[in-house]
């Protein structure tokens, strides 16, 4: 049975049964729930109040696309000369790390293919 919470903001004090589980029940439900049981439910409902106590919170931008593309290059080990055959020339990946020149489409689609970062990350303007 799904959940509904009221059209109201998000608040932990709209959920004042729910607040005095948690003073009387501090411990979060196990992750694993058969399907159908009050654990899921309760489960479920931990997971919603979560994610909107961080989307509340701690609110995320998409990414600068320099930035995820070094992110992407230390999750795999990678140093800027495993980038060169994304981009049309040697110079252009310090060119590019060092925002001193835009991404064009082609360099996109190939980082995008290549590396897996979302086009929607590696579109975006880069901060000056």
């Amino acid at each position: 049975m799904p959940v509904n919470f009221s059209p109201q903001p998000f608040s932990l004090s709209n959920l004042p049964l729910f607040t005095f589980h948690l003073h009387t029940n501090p411990s979060p439900p196990t992750l694993l729930a058969a399907d159908g049981t009050p654990e899921e439910e309760e489960l479920e409902l931990w997971a919603l109040l979560v994610e909107r106590y961080e989307e509340e919170n701690f609110p995320m931008d998409i990414p600068d696309p320099v930035e995820a593309i070094k992110f992407r290059m230390e999750q795999e080990g990678l140093r800027q000369k495993d980038l060169e055959k994304f981009f049309p020339g040697k110079s252009r990946v310090s060119e590019i790390l060092n925002h001193k020149r835009a991404l064009s489409i082609g360099m996109i689609r190939a980082l995008h293919r290549g590396l897996g970062i979302p086009a929607e990350v590696l579109i975006r303007e880069v901060a000056a």
